[in-house]
């Protein structure tokens, strides 16, 4: 028998929040929910300045309770919490301690998820100490528990929620994402192989199917076989440049630009060659030199680094299933969740490239936390940021197998030209900021 992979299941419970000491604060641009609990609990309150303002902050939901969403609290014109003291800690935190806070607050930056009688949990990177913790960390899958006895237990064995083969399908996809025989770009490109052909296994087939599938799979993976056709694929940086373009962009027109993440975008463009006059071909060019010259050096050194990002991704989006694929009777389309799973991919690594480029020989691990984090801020909260992405990878063509090469492969050799091309609008980084976006 296989030996069971080892999957990261309790990696979440290391962190802590390191409160005032932060360099962000995730009391700010977003909207707060709070359960039903919680403003029962600040309903019984006593009367005194902390009740007085809760009470002005408190929106009720429209739909009376009807939501996990009870309530909101109104933000203050910094667009922060209005219980966030001087010292960047919450009010409610400070005098009552973590058990009055809303659910979302007491949990964040933990991704929790509930898979038939077990539970799954990952962290969101925009939170800094979540992002440097899972970054940065070498022992990853330091107290490892085994996968097909944590998370697929009895009592969940029977639940319809939780799909045919989930432990089998999820174990082999790690194991392929942590395979350092091959580039990283290979074991995701085959990771795209693999998702579209358990796309194309009949959903009453999984349980007689899978299980043979896998094992052949993991088995061409091992001798090498798919090698030689993959280093065929094509190389166009111009094009993969440009959906890294389009991707940011629609993340700065957003109406609330952190700025973090416009100071993230301002040494991405310096680091690619932006200014007057550039074209995608010139601004093509800087980015492949960034590339070579200090991005691949770095992760050559710090491998584990997206190794680790795709892991955490992994879990907190559920891939390859995704929310949709995890409801009872849901038809699962994996290769749906692995194009949006490349984007994100493909957006990080090309911010970082344009980073290693403006810092050169000096780009270190925190410039790596702060781009990830920033980033993540933007979008991992966002559903809608993702559904425009996979809409932006069917209209230009990239969701396919060729598509897909083209946004994850690098190569030192330069593509032929077909001559100069404006630069897409979505280059432009905002200017200084003079006051907060967010």
């Amino acid at each position: 028998m296989r030996k069971a992979i080892l999957i990261p299941l309790t990696y979440a419970e290391r962190f802590h929040c390191i409160g005032s000491a932060c360099e962000d604060t995730c009391c700010r641009g977003w909207k707060v929910p709070v359960d039903q609990a919680a403003y029962a609990k600040y309903d019984g309150l006593p009367a005194g300045p902390l009740r007085t303002l809760i009470d002005a902050s408190m929106l009720l939901s429209p739909e009376g309770g009807k939501t996990a969403s009870f309530a909101t609290i109104r933000m203050n014109e910094a667009n922060e919490c209005p219980l966030l003291t001087e010292e960047r800690l919450c009010r409610i935190h400070v005098e009552y301690g973590e058990e009055l806070l809303p659910h979302t607050c007491a949990t964040y930056p933990r991704i929790v998820h509930r898979i038939g009688g077990a539970v799954e949990t990952a962290l969101a990177l925009s939170c800094p100490e979540a992002a440097r913790l899972v970054l940065l960390s070498r022992d990853l899958l330091d107290k490892p528990t085994p996968f097909t006895a944590s998370v697929v237990s009895a009592e969940s064995a029977d639940d319809p929620a939780v799909p045919t083969q989930f432990s089998q399908i999820r174990e082999t996809v790690v194991r392929l994402v942590l395979n350092r025989a091959y580039p990283l770009w290979q074991r995701l490109f085959l990771l795209g192989l693999l998702c579209r052909r358990l796309d194309g296994i009949a959903q009453g087939e999984l349980q007689r199917s899978v299980p043979r599938f896998l094992a052949d799979f993991e088995a061409a993976v091992a001798t090498g076989a798919l090698r030689a056709s993959m280093e065929t694929l094509p190389v166009d940086h111009q094009a993969q440049l440009d959906v890294v373009l389009r991707l940011a962009g629609m993340l700065l027109r957003r109406s609330n630009v952190y700025p973090r993440f416009a100071a993230c975008v301002q040494e991405f463009t310096a680091g690619i060659g932006n200014g007057p006059g550039a074209t995608l071909e010139s601004l093509t060019a800087h980015y492949a030199a960034a590339h070579d010259r200090c991005y691949v050096p770095f992760f050559q050194r710090h491998p584990h680094i997206l190794e680790n990002y795709l892991i955490n991704t992994i879990l907190r989006c559920r891939f390859p299933f995704g929310r949709e694929g995890m409801q009872p009777g849901a038809v699962p389309v994996m290769m749906r969740e692995y194009a949006l799973l490349t984007a994100q991919f493909a957006l990080i690594k090309g911010l970082l490239i344009g980073v290693a480029g403006a810092h050169h020989e000096q780009f270190s691990a925190a410039h790596v936390v702060h781009t990830v984090q920033a980033a993540a801020r933007h979008f991992e909260h966002h559903p809608e940021f993702l559904n425009e992405a996979h809409t932006l990878l069917v209209e230009s063509r990239m969701d396919g197998a060729r598509g897909m090469a083209i946004l994850l492969r690098h190569a030192s050799a330069r593509q032929p030209s077909n001559g100069p091309r404006p630069a897409s609008a979505a280059v432009k980084a905002p200017g200084p900021m003079t006051k907060s976006a967010a």
